[in-house]
């Protein structure tokens, strides 16, 4: 029976999965929104996954990643589990020759990681501005009644693209709106709008980082060709954009459960057969130390319930073996 190896991230806005055998090839992958609802969305897309997957496949391994990678962790097992910086950046390695700069912007954060020799040497992250993000178009792009899949294609468009403040969410939808009720076309608005989250993106997360060729470009907002060619024009090289640029952190996870798989004989994962069973959350303040911790009681029908959340690991170890 062929191995094969299951890669999750679990994010703000959407969630992956990236299946990949022995040989490091993706097989399969899926893409689904988040919509505020991570257990859900990790649910939808184990099951989306096994429809998808050849019959009498093999889990050898399991990664997860991302925000919420404790959760699916604890819900459907995982053999490692990893921050974003790591799996993005082992995930560029594998689909670009001499990557030296990873460029990941999401919906809710930004990210640049340096590799040198093969080697994560540096990061940066942006989880406070959203101008930096893709939430930011998102917005913009609901506002100008453009689908965000067509911003690409308008700012081509573009004759002469106008500055859209964009240090600033808040003031770059000011200045936008200015912009509007100044007459300027919504082709140079959108391409403005591109460029001022990429000035936002290079003069905060990129500052003082040594970007050097190649530089790989992944994430949803990598999607928008209006970036792409901001990034281009402002930094005067090719940025090269993946295959497979939306589910880079599950490809990246399920490359590190293949290596970590080395180390074990049997995976943590618990199979398909948990999508059958109904999960319930449960919310509980523990109030036993300065610590002040938010639980999250799990429920998996009537399996031991799982806990997760302390600093502690009190009540974590209340969960019985399954």
């Amino acid at each position: 029976m062929s191995r094969y190896y299951l890669g999750i991230d679990v994010g703000s806005v959407s969630t992956n999965l990236a299946l990949i055998d022995e040989n490091e090839k993706l097989l399969e992958k899926v893409y689904l929104r988040t919509m505020g609802n991570p257990i859900q969305a990790i649910q939808k897309g184990f099951s989306q996954m096994h429809e998808a997957m050849p019959l009498h496949v093999s889990i050898c391994g399991i990664g997860a990643t991302g925000s919420g990678r404790e959760l699916a962790a604890v819900i459907f097992g995982a053999d490692v589990v990893k921050n974003e910086i790591t799996a993005h950046g082992i995930a560029a390695m594998s689909q670009v020759e001499n990557v030296q700069t990873v460029f990941e912007i999401g919906g809710q954060d930004s990210k640049i990681i340096l590799i040198r020799g093969g080697i994560i040497t540096d990061f940066a992250m942006n989880t406070v501005c959203a101008a930096g993000t893709g939430s930011f178009l998102d917005r913009q792009a609901a506002r100008l009644g453009i689908p965000i899949e067509e911003f690409g294609s308008f700012a081509f468009k573009s004759l002469h693209p106008v500055r859209i403040a964009g240090r600033c969410a808040v003031f770059a939808e000011s200045d936008m709106i200015h912009k509007q009720q100044m007459g300027c076309s919504a082709e140079d608005i959108i391409f403005g709008l591109c460029e001022a989250l990429v000035r936002n993106y290079l003069g905060n997360v990129g500052k003082s980082k040594g970007i050097r060729e190649k530089v790989v470009f992944q994430g949803g907002v990598a999607a928008n060709a209006g970036i792409v060619k901001a990034f281009e024009d402002a930094l005067k090289i090719k940025i090269h954009v993946p295959l497979h640029y939306d589910v880079m952190g599950a490809i990246g996870a399920a490359l590190l459960a293949k290596e970590a798989s080395t180390h074990f004989t049997v995976s943590a994962f618990k199979g398909f057969e948990f999508l059958r069973r109904e999960c319930r959350t449960k919310g509980i303040n523990c109030n036993d130390c300065s610590n002040a911790c938010e639980i999250v009681q799990i429920s998996m029908d009537n399996e031991p319930d799982i806990y997760w959340g302390d600093r502690c690991g009190k009540w974590r170890s209340r969960r019985q073996p399954a």
